[in-house]
């Protein structure tokens, strides 16, 4: 779920709240079913190591921000490329911000917007009958109603839509460990002794990736870039109070909530294992048997709650649609500020980019989930790749705003609240 929900500060603008997105349901469920127990650890570690570069990312992202005069705010790696080299008298920032512009566009039409169709159109059609295309012309519509109100109205659904779904769900996976308390030692041994098998490293490197690369339908952003056009919004004029906010984020999403996930998958035993040697039962595909016979990511999750649930797929089922829903109006943001700043800020360049991407939401309902994944992952993996290369080069700068802002707090220049 990238969490998309987010830990916000009080100095927090109209910017689009974090949402849990389908990472934590499909993502840990993918990584899970490759790996097995031991790929959990290697998700907790990429949330641990995502800390640091969403710190540096937020941090430079309200730094390089473009302030306008109507209250409106422009901000994220495209500006602080630009504007950070040019200060480092380094080259190609300009190159590498309209690069990375042009990769947010497909990330945020992409992970950000079909795959979170594509899979609540599928949970749908699973649960009622109902056809793709329906659910696809359903969302697009309530989408771009949603959208065309700008970011004060994309915030304003998000902050009412992210508690209710992020609540519901760690309650309910907290309710299944607890009922299955006596097993939760027995987890954590499968966990640290799957996690440096050859199977445990290989499910984690993925998971890693989807939670971390694929962010609008995965996990938590960091290194992606999207977020820190996210936290550019924000009221405060101290670049690194937003970084120490950003940096909960990774903690949170997948080293609390995919953990649960996890947790709930492994618990109710959902890997076939071969009782004779205790080695996971492969299928045809390479991947881990799974005891109810699910494939994919939200079909294995969705399993795992219903074997101690039996109304959990349709509870799913909602939770998927909030997930996927909250998911597209925070990347539509994202995807209008790339847009906007290579067309210009302009209410008819916004309009343009609204209308492309509801007319994705159609399409990535009633296309198949390969052809999904193949240009989500590209997309999203090439917008990390430009971010993480102008991080390394900006790294001094961000050291240098942390510095000046230890220093001043302690001279007392900035004042501590308690």
């Amino acid at each position: 779920m990238h969490v998309h929900y987010s830990i916000l500060s009080k100095n927090t603008v109209n910017n689009p709240k974090k949402s849990y997105s389908l990472g934590n349901i499909a993502g840990v469920a993918v990584a899970v079913s490759i790996g097995g127990a031991g790929a959990t650890f290697w998700m907790i570690l990429a949330g641990l190591l995502g800390m640091a570069s969403k710190f540096t990312e937020c941090t430079l992202g309200v730094k390089y921000r473009n302030e306008y005069a109507d209250g409106r705010v422009s901000g994220g790696p495209m500006y602080y490329l630009k504007k950070g080299f040019e200060e480092r008298g380094l080259p190609l920032g300009g190159f590498l911000a309209i690069l990375f512009s042009i990769f947010c566009v497909f990330g945020a039409l992409g992970g950000g917007n079909m795959f979170q169709a594509n899979q609540a159109a599928s949970m749908v059609n699973e649960q009622l009958g109902i056809p793709a295309w329906i659910t696809g012309l359903a969302l697009a519509v309530i989408v771009f109603v949603v959208i065309v109100g700008g970011i004060k109205s994309i915030a304003k659904v998000t902050e009412k839509v992210v508690p209710f779904m992020g609540v519901g769900y760690v309650l309910l996976a907290l309710i299944i460990i607890f009922m299955n308390f006596n097993l939760v030692g027995w987890v954590f041994a499968e966990i640290f002794k799957g996690a440096f098998t050859d199977t445990g490293i290989v499910g984690g490197v993925v998971g890693a990736i989807i939670q971390g690369f694929r962010r609008a339908a995965f996990s938590n952003e960091a290194g992606v870039g999207s977020a820190a056009i996210a936290h550019s919004a924000v009221k405060t004029k101290e670049p690194v109070t937003e970084g120490y906010v950003a940096l909960l984020e990774p903690f949170i999403d997948t080293v609390v909530v995919c953990t649960m996930t996890a947790l709930v998958i492994i618990i109710t035993q959902q890997m076939v294992t071969d009782p004779a040697t205790g080695m996971y039962v492969l299928n045809e595909a390479g991947r881990i048997e799974m005891a109810s016979g699910a494939t994919g990511g939200v079909p294995i999750t969705s399993a795992a709650f219903a074997s101690v649930f039996s109304w959990a797929p349709f509870a799913m089922m909602i939770a998927v649609l909030l997930f996927a829903f909250s998911t597209m109006i925070s990347w539509s943001y994202y995807g209008v500020k790339a847009w906007t700043y290579m067309f210009g800020e302009s209410k008819a360049s916004e309009l343009t980019f609204k209308i492309i991407f509801c007319v994705f939401t159609f399409i990535g309902a009633v296309i198949s989930l390969g052809a999904v994944l193949d240009f989500s992952d590209a997309a999203i993996f090439a917008m990390a790749i430009v971010n993480i290369i102008g991080l390394y080069f900006l790294m001094p700068i961000v050291k240098r705003e942390l510095n000046s802002y230890k220093a001043r707090l302690k001279s007392g220049e900035i004042k501590k609240f308690k």
